[in-house]
């Protein structure tokens, strides 16, 4: 694949397989074939794994939904070759890692680095998962103080960078829109930027990722909840602001950074949102009103006037295809 391509998410669940020899056919796809590692469930325990997995040009990203279980990384799935770091921020249960002789008791929400280059035992104790990010160990002695000494050592939950992390990787790992090699650059630095804060950043790359990754994950989880929650007619800046944890005018800067504002982001969602329901089969009997107030509007009016001057035709145009 050419660094221009959109590197693809790779998603495998066992709900596809037939239950028949499903644990084998897992154990030789996993330990074979992708990520270099074995597992073992419990005894007469039902197997269920959602892996969902991305690459990009200096990190690899995976998401993994599981039932309890034990993964195992021995020296026969060591690449002498790799020594990548791995980034883990656990999920929805408690997990015990044990590596460099040290057992290390994860709760949810808490992190750690790992070694690619070091055997390892992984229990999952009951039904979660795992955010990963796999990066280049000489990329994290760049911008990670002493990137050695912090590998196998618990970050805790309470740390806030945390669920910035998770949330902008797991935004990273679907997003469909990484078709340039610039955006994609962009978002793995944003990614190691984050990643050095949470492990303790170098002087320089501390001061480089409050400046570049720090305000790019944050714009970018502001964006991700306006377009969820753009038909809320209550959705303000103040409440999206008090939701990220920052002040209105700090996250209004983050607007102001891409040459836009809150309120112009807003009104685009809402229009995009209503301009596709007029021309969608199940919508087609709504009135134009209706379809308005489900988008987030409050005031026919004042929507008429926007969807005109974004589309250049009025709503009941769009919707019968009269649009010139």
């Amino acid at each position: 694949m050419s660094e221009a391509a959109t590197p693809p998410t790779i998603r495998f669940s066992t709900s596809e397989l037939r239950e028949a020899g499903k644990v084998e056919m897992c154990r030789e796809h996993f330990r074979r074939i992708a990520l270099k590692l074995d597992f073992e469930p419990p005894p007469d325990a039902a197997l269920e794994i959602a892996v969902a997995a991305r690459s990009l040009p200096g990190v690899k990203l995976l998401a993994t939904r599981m039932t309890p279980v034990r993964i195992l990384r021995t020296h026969e799935h060591i690449v002498t070759e790799n020594d990548d770091h791995v980034f883990i921020i656990n999920q929805k249960s408690e997990a015990t890692i044990v590596s460099r002789g040290r057992e290390v008791m994860l709760g949810v929400g808490d992190a750690i680095l790992m070694s690619s280059a070091e055997t390892k035992a992984f229990d999952r104790h009951g039904f979660g998962g795992e955010t990963a990010l796999r990066i280049p160990r000489s990329v994290l002695a760049s911008i990670v103080a002493h990137v050695d000494d912090v590998v196998m050592h618990a970050i805790p939950r309470h740390v806030g960078i945390l669920k910035l992390l998770d949330s902008y990787a797991v935004s990273v790992l679907n997003d469909v829109s990484l078709s340039t090699p610039e955006v994609q650059r962009a978002a793995v630095n944003h990614l190691h930027d984050l990643v050095a804060l949470a492990l303790g950043a170098t002087h320089d790359a501390s001061n480089l990722a409050i400046g570049r990754g720090l305000p790019a994950a944050r714009l970018r989880m502001a964006k991700s909840y306006i377009i969820e929650n753009s038909n809320r007619r209550d959705l303000s800046v103040g409440s999206v602001a008090a939701h990220l944890g920052l002040t209105p005018r700090n996250l209004q800067r983050l607007f102001e950074s891409e040459g836009t504002t809150f309120s112009e982001f807003l009104l685009a969602q809402r229009l995009s949102r209503a301009h596709r329901m007029l021309t969608e089969s199940q919508h087609a009997q709504n009135p134009v009103g209706s379809i308005a107030y489900d988008a987030g509007f409050g005031d026919l009016s004042y929507f008429n006037r926007s969807f005109k001057r974004r589309y250049g035709a009025t709503p009941r145009d769009v919707r019968n295809g009269t649009e010139e």
